[in-house]
C-alpha cells in the first residue's frame, strides 16, 4: 500500500524559508511522478511542482517559480520542496501527491496523496 507522509511544516516568519519533505513508501516508483499541492483556507488546493522521480526533472508552477525547487532523493525515497523567502500568502497546508504520469501529478486527479503538513506564516 502506497503511503505518502510529509513533514517540515510549521510556524514561520515572512522572510524564512523552509524545506518541507515527503517520504514515500509501498512500491518501487521508478517510472512514476511526484508532486507538490498546497491548500489555502477558502481556496482550490494549487499545484506547485512536480518531479519525475527516476530522471528527476523538475517542473515549477508560474506563481511560485523562483522561490520554490523541488528535489528528490531516491535512495531515501523522499522528495523536498524548498520555499524560499515565504509570505504570509504561502500560509497553506501543503500536500504531496504520486502518480505514473506526469501530467496527472499536475492535477488534483493523482492517484495517491499524503495528509498534508501545515505552514503558517506570520506577518
Amino acid at each position: 500500500q502506497v503511503q505518502l507522509v510529509e513533514s517540515g511544516g510549521g510556524l514561520v516568519q515572512t522572510g524564512d524559508n523552509l524545506r518541507l519533505s515527503c517520504v514515500a513508501s509501498g512500491r518501487t516508483f521508478d517510472g512514476y511522478a511526484m508532486g507538490w499541492f498546497r491548500q489555502a483556507p477558502g481556496k482550490e488546493r494549487e499545484f506547485l511542482a512536480a518531479i519525475t522521480w527516476t530522471a528527476g526533472v523538475p517542473y515549477i508552477a508560474d506563481a511560485v517559480k523562483g522561490r520554490c525547487t523541488i528535489s528528490r532523493d531516491r535512495a531515501k525515497n523522499t522528495m523536498y520542496l524548498q520555499m524560499n523567502i515565504l509570505k504570509p500568502d504561502d500560509t497553506a497546508v501543503y500536500y504531496c501527491n504520486a502518480d505514473k504520469e506526469l501530467r496527472v501529478v499536475t492535477t488534483t486527479t493523482a492517484a495517491y496523496w499524503g495528509q498534508g503538513t501545515q505552514v503558517t506564516v506570520s506577518s
